[in-house]
């Protein structure tokens, strides 16, 4: 029975994906900063299968990834499957946002993804039987816009570390894929930071109405997520929106930024 750990697993993304990968009879770990949420997740993890563990781990601290890493490894020599899925929100521009507000997109969004691959993958690799990483990028991981800097760097660097890392796994029967889910209707708005939009309250209500209406839920991330690591996919574009925007952006970029601007100025005004 395979191992499979997921990062931010108390809601959303995490939370669906680590109820499908026991539905598909793995073992779980999970983790998050939100420890109430995550109970709730590993308490419906065990109705299924196994919870092998539950720890409130902040990613963007190497050193708790690394007494999390040294735990886990307590239990299993190695993850069969590894889930990089945690992730914030930022809404702001490069005039907008203190050192502070990168300091903690960059944290979590893309230096959490490399503190766990370098805690987790060595044992993988040294184990010799394979297993794959799941890294959770974002239609801003290719499609440049405004009033998103921050997280659009996180997320594009995401996409990038995945592209190299599987690159570097090449030959040990680990597989890498990256994940761009698109409009997906979970709580992140509630979670996100606004930085210099006015009636912060307004534009959080506006934009949760966008993701309500849109109504893309997030098992259908964790459909494609669980399948993309049987298919040994490289690159998962989840959405309509995603797969649209990633073909344009590749065949007319003038267009793609056209609607980039019109998209941004939908939702943040």
């Amino acid at each position: 029975m395979s191992v499979a750990l997921i990062t931010g697993a108390a809601c959303g993304i995490g939370h669906a994906t680590a109820l499908a990968f026991a539905r598909k009879g793995a073992q779980l770990v999970l983790c998050d900063v939100n420890s109430e949420e995550l109970e709730r997740t590993a308490a419906q993890v065990s109705e299924i299968s196994t919870c092998l563990l539950a720890r409130r781990v902040d990613i963007s601290k190497h050193e708790e990834v690394e007494a999390f890493a040294d735990e886990v490894h307590r239990l299993v020599p190695s993850l069969d499957v590894l889930v990089n899925n945690a992730g914030v929100y930022i809404v702001g521009g490069i005039l907008d946002l203190s050192l502070d507000d990168w300091e903690w997109v960059l944290g979590v969004n893309l230096r959490g993804v490399i503190h766990c691959c370098h805690y987790f993958v060595p044992a993988m690799v040294q184990r010799g039987q394979g297993g794959h990483v799941i890294n959770v990028s974002s239609m801003y991981g290719f499609w440049p816009a405004g009033r998103v800097t921050g997280y659009l760097t996180s997320k594009f660097g995401v996409f990038g570390f995945s592209e190299a890392l599987r690159e570097d796994l090449r030959g040990t029967g680990i597989g890498v894929s990256t994940v761009c889910p698109g409009v997906i209707n979970t709580n992140l708005v509630q979670s996100t930071r606004l930085r210099n939009t006015g009636n912060a309250d307004a534009l959080r209500d506006h934009l949760q109405r966008i993701y309500d209406r849109r109504n893309y839920g997030p098992e259908k991330v964790a459909g494609a997520i669980v399948r993309a690591v049987e298919r040994n996919r490289r690159l998962v574009l989840v959405s309509p929106e995603a797969r649209i925007m990633y073909h344009m952006n590749r065949l007319c970029p003038p267009l793609s930024r056209i609607i980039a601007r019109a998209s941004t100025r939908r939702m943040f005004g």
